[in-house]
């Protein structure tokens, strides 16, 4: 059985799933965001589910911003974008 310890939610619909699961975007020291493929980095971490529909819905409502305590522009979701889901 995996470890519970392992077990994250999602920003964008607030299911609980293993962290394999999901993709970690990370703030990291110079309040930069980045995608964490590895979630390995270090920095104030945010999960959301590899689903493009549960990725707009944070872009919509700016729930990034929120879970990182950083301001996330257009441009950023764009490129965050591209990075994850290849578009």
């Amino acid at each position: 059985m995996k470890n519970s310890k392992e077990i994250r939610t999602c920003i964008g619909c607030r299911n609980k799933f293993h962290q394999d699961k999901l993709i970690r975007i990370v703030r990291t020291s110079n309040n930069d965001v980045v995608f964490d493929p590895k979630k390995k980095l270090e920095g104030r971490g945010a999960y959301i589910c590899k689903d493009i529909k549960c990725f707009e819905n944070v872009v919509k409502t700016k729930k990034l911003g929120r879970a990182l305590k950083v301001n996330v522009d257009d441009k950023k979701y764009n490129e965050l974008r591209g990075v994850i889901f290849g578009r």
